[in-house]
């Protein structure tokens, strides 16, 4: 079989990677459309995941399926309940909350914050010494929030400093989910990784839900409360999960990172066109300095992919970045 070119490769995993990037970006858009029409966190997520868990059982048993995969241990198995439990489930549902009070965008430049909350966890536990790299990364992320936050209250939103705070708890929660996924990722493979630790997840949102909710509730929001959890489910959940893994096959993580980077502009650029979320100088002013912070603080150099063929299975390779 004749392998694709290198720059055949480089160019469609580029392009999946913007793709992944920009449907990530969507995901905040949709969430606030979705409330427009009354529906809360704990139901619009248990709908996102409803939608969603079929698709990401169909790429489990395809990861699972592919020759010379070992099954899973008992240890891993709970493993991946109780990492898929705090990334996917808890961290998703802090961000839900938050939506509720701030703007997309600034929700997005939050969450661009959890690599810097992985250096810090580095540092202070692991006693490894910040770089001055590291450092300016957070003064950069860390003063950019800032101008991003006062713009928030200078648009006199309401409830600013609440939704801050439990966007702030997701990106917190999702950097412990990264920490505690390298080993396991390095042994089950990112794109099964990927998928168990959502069906994990479901059965937490399902049980959170049916805590809180009459079952038959579910079945009674507006139709376009469907539509918008429909395509949370498939446009900023499973495809840019699949993209991204597929992108750094053929990229590389380093340069998947970097065009991920795109998503707090997109996020901006969107929230203004469908939201009405005015763009202003300090916002972006406050995205490029999170964008520079993050990416400071994120790359490594790394040796160039390799050409792969485009059927091949994925390989084990790092996590996507949060949905």
């Amino acid at each position: 079989m004749t392998l694709p070119s290198d720059r055949t490769v480089q160019l469609t995993g580029a392009l999946m990677a913007v793709v992944a990037a920009i449907a990530f970006s969507g995901k905040a858009i949709f969430i606030k459309l979705a409330y427009r029409h009354g529906v809360d966190a704990i139901t619009l997520l248990a709908l996102r995941m409803l939608f969603a868990a079929p698709l990401f059982l169909a790429l489990a048993l395809w990861a699972s399926s592919r020759e010379g995969v070992k099954a899973l241990s008992r240890k891993q198995w709970l493993a991946i309940l109780g990492i898929g439990l705090l990334g996917n489930y808890a961290s998703s549902y802090f961000d839900f909350l938050g939506l509720q009070y701030i703007t997309a965008a600034l929700e997005r430049v939050l969450l661009f914050l959890y690599p810097t909350f992985v250096a810090l966890y580095v540092a202070l536990v692991e006693g490894q010494r910040l770089s001055r790299q590291a450092l300016f990364a957070l003064a950069a992320s860390y003063g950019g929030i800032v101008l991003v936050f006062l713009n928030d209250l200078a648009t006199q939103q309401t409830d600013v400093v609440l939704g801050t705070f439990w966007v702030l708890v997701s990106a917190l929660t999702y950097a412990a989910y990264l920490i505690c996924t390298g080993r396991m990722v390095r042994h089950v493979g990112s794109l099964r990784f990927s998928s168990l630790a959502a069906l994990a997840a479901c059965l937490g949102i399902a049980s959170h839900y049916l805590a809180v909710n009459d079952a038959v509730a579910l079945a009674a929001q507006p139709l376009a409360v469907y539509g918008w959890a429909l395509t949370l489910a498939v446009a900023s959940t499973v495809l840019p999960i699949v993209l991204v893994t597929e992108g750094i096959r053929r990229l590389g993580a380093s340069r998947v990172a970097t065009i991920g980077t795109l998503g707090p502009v997109a996020t901006i650029l969107l929230g203004d066109a469908f939201l009405d979320e005015p763009v202003t100088a300090l916002q972006l002013t406050g995205a490029a300095l999170v964008t520079a912070g993050v990416l400071a603080v994120s790359l490594k150099r790394e040796p160039a992919a390799p050409v792969l063929p485009p059927s091949s299975p994925p390989v084990a390779a790092p996590l996507p970045p949060r949905p």
